[in-house]
């Protein structure tokens, strides 16, 4: 079976199609050598009969002749085709009968040796009409180009008008070119990568191959600069403020990639005008990273060498995951630059190392800190959860809920941030403190699981419901009570001091409390439904 050919670049057209073309079938052509690369690409066509022609050339070209300028000794004619393959045209098509009525050997061998495309025409055929028949082939495939150049941008231009921002234009363009996309400031920092979805069986993740081969490069890619000046500096002519890279590490990359690459650095450079638009997009380049370890999307031996790309270098300690939840309706779009500007910079005084993410859709802000070891984790977690709240603070956010996972490793670390993400989505109408302790949310995590099914809502009004209705009609309210009560394990001097309530005025409502929900408070098993309905009623409304 012979091997595939490769798809010529877009905006050429291969020696093939040409002979295909009406004013060369005309001619009756015959392949006389290489048939096996009439794929290559045409880039012009050129009709001359100087013996000296190869000179004349850049290559690309399909050169049309009489022959005349072949030579009459086959030394002469070997020079000619020898120069002619060494300047890489498409193809020599002879015309025979003027100089020639059949190609001579020393051509023909010549050509079969430098593996150039040789054509003979046994017929006369007008070679201005060859000429206009290709390069209007030509001019149609590069009209063609320029139209899927054109959609690509229009595309984008969507994407931005309809809410989306940079990772979105991003996975766009990864997705049309088919490989990955990668925005990087003009001092090569990774600000977002993104790889076309779905992957292509057996592609190496975006990080990946941003680590093993931005320093050296790889021929074929495509390199945009986005004008304008980053964040506090001052103009300059030329300024470059990041570079749009795409890397042929899939497929390889044909002009119009390079034509829509260069028109999305445009709408890229209107939306990085935006104040701190780079820290945003790397705290959420960061924070799909988080996502996907959390998500199992990515193999665990290859996270500490993509968290190295990310700029997080941890010693060989455990680490600490630990989730920041902030609902989303109370950020406006054009906060979270400021947000993520604001706890980077809160963050960075800690004195752990810290990679921080985050994840706009979820109002989530999942980090993952670096232990040196494991007794030092409250500690570390104080000042962390103190840097997120002023952060937040400082750029107007309401006080978040703050969930500090169990230390973890690598290996484990998906499965900590998971836990910690749920715990934190469960922890939202619980009492306000500094920072959750995960290990203490379990049955808060298990009910807000539960949380979409009647059950939960049927077992919360079962046992305490009589109690909530007494409270909804009449004063004063006992659930206060209760929850005090339950709080000091039914304590009920310490419950009177926290309540600032004499004990016969305790014990005639807890009395009360007794009746209305037809139980027993001094019953365990009575306590612990009443204590689980009472969470459970946190995550039903």
């Amino acid at each position: 079976m012979e091997p595939h050919a490769p798809s010529p670049p877009q905006g050429t057209i291969t020696v093939a199609r040409a002979l295909e073309l009406p004013a060369l079938r005309r001619g009756l052509p015959e392949v006389m050598a290489a048939a096996d690369r009439l794929h290559r690409p045409v880039r012009w066509v050129h009709a001359g009969e100087a013996p000296n022609i190869a000179t004349l050339l850049k290559g690309g070209e399909l050169l049309l002749t009489t022959g005349l300028g072949l030579g009459s000794r086959p030394a002469e004619q070997r020079a000619f085709v020898r120069g002619l393959a060494e300047r890489d045209i498409a193809a020599l098509v002879v015309e025979l009968g003027s100089r020639f009525a059949t190609l001579p050997a020393a051509v023909v061998d010549t050509a079969r040796s430098y593996g150039l495309p040789l054509v003979q025409l046994h017929r006369e055929v007008p070679f201005v009409a060859v000429t206009e028949e290709i390069h209007t082939e030509l001019v149609n495939e590069h009209y063609a180009l320029l139209r899927r150049a054109e959609d690509v941008h229009r595309r984008c231009t969507e994407v931005l008008l309809g809410g989306g921002g940079v990772p979105e234009l991003l996975r766009l363009f990864a997705d049309f070119a088919g490989n990955p996309v990668f925005l990087a400031t003009a001092d090569g920092r990774l600000l977002y990568a993104a790889g076309p979805d779905p992957a292509p069986p057996g592609a190496a993740d975006p990080l990946q191959v941003w680590d093993g081969l931005r320093a050296g490069g790889l021929p074929g890619s495509v390199v945009a600069d986005i004008p304008g000046n980053r964040a506090g500096h001052g103009p300059g002519p030329g300024a470059v403020r990041a570079r749009l890279t795409v890397l042929p590490v899939n497929a390889p990359l044909a002009p119009v990639h390079r034509i829509a690459a260069d028109r999305a650095a445009g709408l890229l450079a209107v939306v990085l005008l935006q104040a701190r638009q780079e820290e945003e997009l790397a705290a959420r380049g960061r924070g799909d990273f988080l996502t996907d370890l959390a998500e199992d999307r990515l193999d665990t031996a290859d996270a500490p060498a993509q968290a190295r790309v990310l700029g997080f270098r941890p010693g060989a300690g455990p680490l600490l995951p630990v989730v920041m939840r902030i609902a989303v309706d109370l950020v406006p779009g054009d906060r979270w630059a400021a947000l993520a500007g604001t706890l980077q910079k809160e963050l960075s005084g800690v004195g752990v190392p810290v990679l921080l993410g985050v994840r706009l859709p979820e109002g989530r802000v999942p980090l993952l800190v670096g232990l040196r070891e494991e007794d030092e984790r409250a500690a570390v977690a104080d000042r962390v959860a103190a840097a997120l709240r002023a952060g937040a603070q400082r750029a107007s956010v309401r006080p978040p809920v703050v969930v500090v996972g169990a230390p973890v490793t690598w290996a484990t670390a998906g499965a900590g941030l998971r836990h910690a993400a749920e715990a934190a989505a469960a922890a939202e109408g619980l009492p306000a403190r500094p920072w959750h302790d995960v290990r203490r949310l379990d049955v808060d995590v298990l009910l807000w699981r539960l949380r979409s099914h009647g059950d939960l809502a049927a077992f919360v009004d079962r046992v305490v419901g009589p109690l909530l209705a007494h409270d909804a009609a009449s004063r004063p309210p006992l659930l206060p009570t209760l929850e005090s009560y339950l709080a000091h394990g039914g304590r009920k001097a310490e419950t009177a001091r926290e309540l600032h309530l004499n004990r016969q005025t305790l014990y005639d409502r807890l009395a009360r409390i007794a009746r209305l929900l037809g139980t027993d408070l001094e019953d365990p098993e009575a306590v612990l439904a009443l204590s689980l309905a009472l969470r459970a009623r946190r995550h039903v409304g």
